[in-house]
């Protein structure tokens, strides 16, 4: 993608008016100044125009984000534009909006498609349930009236809008440009969090943005050498037990997987011994004696509370699913939940994998932020 858009090509290049300036022609196009730096982040691109503006790059869709006081041009070479400042933006990717709130960026955002009940990130499910930022109904089915009575700026929808293309088109017959944002797609889990630097430079916080990466990603970096042979790694199963009789795993590859890799652990279970399917979940169901047989020798089991109930302790665990009693884990008292905001928290990435990492170095009895012990 970057080489792309290190230069953008002539043909673009011609299409673009100056964005500052009031006497310009298609003659002297913009040119780009340079590019936004991305240190793991490889599913958007930022290119900054000598004119002011700048150009998005997501996948195959491009956005044309024009400074207060700018002049839209005449042709943006079908890129959508987005004028500043942004005023009332409706976040219906709930990725994104810790990414707002770890910017203080909130006060931009006044929808959502998510309710208070499902949030588990204190300071939004607050702004939600108080009215600051109002539940407009599922992303599938906004409440247009709402979009077009706010003078929304700027929709931010995840990849399951394709699912339902006639709502995207809606919102951009009211004029409201539609920005569909990839994070999910991050090869790197710290590319998830990356896209805050693009949040910011949406809503005049660029600087911040960058500052809060770098403090965050400074943390894990400054970690102890992690480049432990995997022979001599840690295992670890990521779980959950289901209310249908099977076990709920994370598929290998998955980020969750990569985070316990980056980690210096391992993840226990191979896409081989899982047969894995080719569709986009991130997870998948397994039949309990295909874990026994797989996970009984994990040196740590790691149970995903943000789905089902959490258990309070190992022998409330063991209670869901007694076989659980037999894994060298349990038996070890090497067993971990997760908190209710790990996903959600986006910010989080970063201290995710610091928690990970202590836990597979024997550090963990330092306060951890996304994992507790089970006792």
């Amino acid at each position: 993608m970057r080489t792309k858009f290190a230069v953008i090509s002539a043909v673009s290049l011609v299409l673009f008016t100056s964005c500052g300036q009031r006497s310009t022609s298609v003659d002297t196009p913009a040119k780009t100044e340079k590019s936004m730096p991305l240190e793991y982040a490889d599913q958007f691109a930022v290119d900054f125009l000598d004119d002011g503006c700048s150009l998005i790059t997501i996948g195959s869709d491009e956005y044309l984000l024009v400074p207060e006081g700018g002049e839209v041009p005449e042709n943006s070479g079908g890129a959508a534009v987005i004028r500043q400042p942004l005023e009332n933006i409706y976040v219906a990717a709930s990725a994104a909006m810790d990414l707002f709130n770890g910017i203080d960026g909130l006060d931009s955002v006044t929808m959502t498609s998510t309710d208070s009940r499902n949030w588990t990130i204190p300071d939004i499910a607050e702004a939600v349930e108080s009215g600051e930022i109002a539940y407009i109904g599922k992303y599938s089915m906004p409440d247009y009236e709402a979009l077009v009575e706010t003078d929304c700026g700027l929709a931010i929808e995840n990849t399951m809008i394709y699912h339902t293309p006639e709502t995207k088109e809606k919102i951009e017959q009211l004029g409201i440009p539609v920005l569909v944002e990839r994070s999910s797609y991050e090869s790197h889990p710290l590319g998830r969090m990356e896209w805050i630097k693009l949040y910011g430079l949406l809503i005049g916080k660029y600087e911040e943005a960058e500052r809060f990466f770098a403090e965050k990603t400074a943390v894990f970096n400054d970690l102890p050498s992690l480049d432990i042979p995997e022979e001599q790694r840690k295992t670890a199963a990521f779980f959950y037990v289901g209310s249908g009789g099977y076990m709920n795993v994370r598929k290998p590859g998955d980020y969750i997987t990569k985070m316990i890799e980056l980690a210096g652990g391992r993840y226990i279970f191979t896409a081989d011994d899982l047969n894995v399917d080719d569709n986009a979940l991130s997870t998948m169901n397994i039949q309990i004696e295909t874990f026994y047989e797989l996970a009984k020798d994990a040196d740590i089991l790691i149970y995903n509370s943000t789905i089902e109930r959490a258990p309070e302790s190992i022998d409330d665990m063991v209670k869901m699913c007694d076989i659980l009693g037999d894994f060298k884990a349990v038996k070890s008292g090497d067993v971990w939940c997760t908190e209710q905001n790990m996903f959600q928290q986006t910010t989080g990435e970063a201290d995710m994998m610091t928690d990970l990492s202590r836990i597979f170095g024997g550090t963990a009895e330092d306060s951890l932020t996304y994992l507790h012990r089970l006792e």
